[in-house]
């Protein structure tokens, strides 16, 4: 058993060991290499809808994005609703998605990860607001009144 450590950090991508030993008798193992990628960048993500701060009268909504990683494809994605996993996300070869969801009445938070195959991550948050609530008019007001022909009025409405 042993370790090495290389004198310099490794540049993101493939890279391969290969590894010769021999004992003190001269005696040689069969070389072995090893391929591995390095990854310290997590993959890209971008929600197209919806928009942060939205505010909807209609509680389906759709997520939509897409996500890439150049070195360690494919990325994964995970959708949550108000900390509720939304289920299986099924992330196409070109790296779109979209999911739909409920929202519930009042504000609601979208979490979007995306995972690449080395555990790096991006998260990406919206904040919707689902408003099915009619506005009241509670008065209007017309001041003066009555009002003279061809002069100015002012009309004051309290809505709720």
């Amino acid at each position: 058993q042993f370790s090495y450590t290389p004198a310099t950090a490794l540049s993101d991508g493939s890279h391969t060991v290969v590894i010769n030993a021999s004992d003190n008798d001269g005696n040689a193992a069969v070389e072995k290499s090893v391929t591995f990628k390095v990854d310290t960048i997590p993959p890209t993500l971008n929600i197209s809808a919806p928009t942060n701060e939205l505010v909807t009268n209609t509680a389906s909504i759709t997520v939509r994005g897409n996500t890439n990683d150049a070195s360690t494809s494919p990325v994964t994605v995970k959708i949550t609703l108000n900390g509720t996993d939304q289920g299986a996300i099924t992330v196409g070869g070109d790296g779109t998605f979209t999911k739909t969801l409920t929202l519930k009445e009042g504000s609601n938070t979208i979490v979007v990860t995306a995972t690449d195959a080395a555990g790096k991550a991006s998260t990406v948050s919206r904040s919707v607001t689902l408003d099915t609530s009619k506005p009241v008019v509670k008065s209007a007001v017309i001041t003066p009144n009555p009002v003279d022909a061809g002069a100015s009025m002012v009309i004051t409405v309290v809505v709720e």
